[in-house]
């Protein structure tokens, strides 16, 4: 794979990385699905797909800090409910990169994701919205058949493009999650799915010794950001902090879809 080392950056391009690695940390602590900006930034530096490869372990690394933070606030119930629909989806991720190129598979996830999140708004104007740390919302069969549903949607889309973040947060704001179980849950999520995807993307030649030799270098300015994310959580009030989840997942899908 012909990724690039921080060397062969200019100071601009590795400036630009390393915002998006801060971005990681305090999406990963703070407001999910802010990082698809990430992944917008790391696509437009480095060649597209070998930007999800030098993606993915500074992700790991965000992940790692978010369980350390939120571990006692996750609700395995969920978790154990969306694994197996979210292997299929990786799966089918895996067979749709063998032969999409970059232009589909950027303009599929971001339809997906805008049209995911107008399903989302469309349903909090019709519902109250009442939420609880300890949801019931997927013990029921449509509970259950929404975490299918969304579980392959966030497996397949976390696999061609790391931006499974966005399928993920709308599914647990539906689910009625408040902050801490929302970012708990969502911390062991992605830290087990991503490191499952590792060999599939070392398998694909998305990951080598030149893309983590960068990933050494970024995964520094990971910390900041979730240092920063965990001190800015407690200053979001419920309603703030699912309106920038909604935000940030909007700003991504058309990022996506017109890059």
């Amino acid at each position: 794979m012909n990724t690039m080392t921080p060397w062969h950056l200019t100071g601009w391009e590795f400036a630009a990385l390393a915002f998006a690695a801060l971005l990681v940390g305090f999406s990963k602590t703070a407001v999910s699905g802010a990082n698809t900006i990430s992944l917008a930034v790391f696509a437009a530096v480095l060649p597209a797909r070998a930007s999800t490869g030098v993606l993915l372990p500074v992700l790991i690394a965000g992940d790692v800090l978010a369980v350390l933070t939120y571990r006692r606030h996750a609700h395995w119930p969920t978790l154990w409910r969306l694994f197996p629909a979210v292997a299929a989806g990786v799966v089918a991720g895996t067979v749709f990169l063998m032969w999409a190129d970059d232009a589909v598979v950027r303009t599929s996830i971001g339809a997906i994701l805008l049209f995911m999140a107008g399903v989302t708004l469309w349903r909090r104007r019709r519902e109250d919205g009442g939420t609880a740390d300890e949801p019931d919302a997927v013990t029921t069969r449509t509970g259950r058949m929404k975490a299918r549903s969304y579980g392959v949607l966030g497996g397949f889309t976390t696999m061609v493009a790391n931006a499974g973040g966005p399928v993920m947060s709308l599914y647990l704001l539906s689910a009625g999650f408040r902050k801490l179980g929302f970012l708990g849950t969502s911390a062991f999520f992605f830290l087990i799915v991503n490191v499952a995807k590792v060999p599939f993307s070392a398998g694909l030649g998305l990951i080598d010794g030149r893309s983590l030799l960068l990933d050494a270098a970024l995964v520094v300015f990971v910390v900041p950001g979730a240092l920063f994310g965990k001190w800015a959580v407690n200053r979001i009030n419920q309603r703030l902090f699912e309106q920038l989840v909604i935000a940030a997942t909007i700003v991504g899908g058309v990022q996506l879809v017109l890059r």
